[in-house]
């Protein structure tokens, strides 16, 4: 990965090389690459007058960032009670199959990121998978390669 340093400083001065806006430099160099480069962790902690340790701490802490490349397209599936119920593992095999990825990785083409969450909150629609935030409700096996397809033209 290829970091352009100007780019990481341009999101530190938008915040004026601010301590207190360390999520929302991080959320910006995140939206640029789709994870956190090395090089962008250590640019951010000199600019701000932080250790590293801290900005690595910020950075692991929070479920939204990444330090591992992500795919263009994170499709989340839901393994609580209501969803792991209604066949939620099934669901989750059937994209690690289609995908050839298990959770937590991203495919070689950084197309898809697979992840897991313990509850979104929607039960009553489980299983539920999100993709890019978009919800697919009552989710089946049989409607694994209909979602991957969907993303895998975008």
């Amino acid at each position: 990965m290829d970091v352009q340093i100007d780019r990481v400083n341009a999101f530190i001065r938008k915040h004026q090389n601010q301590k207190k806006a360390l999520i929302a430099i991080l959320q910006d160099v995140q939206a640029e690459y789709s994870f956190l480069p090395q090089e962008a962790l250590r640019q951010v902690a000199r600019s701000v007058g932080l250790p590293l340790i801290d900005v690595v701490g910020v950075a692991t802490f929070f479920r939204a960032f990444s330090l591992k490349p992500r795919g263009r397209h994170v499709v989340t599936v839901c393994s609580g009670t209501a969803c792991h119920v209604r066949g939620g593992p099934k669901i989750l095999e059937e994209f690690e199959r289609q995908l050839g990825v298990g959770p937590g990785e991203t495919t070689p083409d950084r197309k898809f990121t697979l992840e897991t969450v313990a509850c979104l909150g929607c039960c009553a629609i489980g299983p539920v998978v999100v993709v890019d935030g978009d919800f697919h409700a009552q989710t089946s096996t049989r409607k694994v390669a209909a979602i991957i397809k969907q993303y895998g033209k975008k």
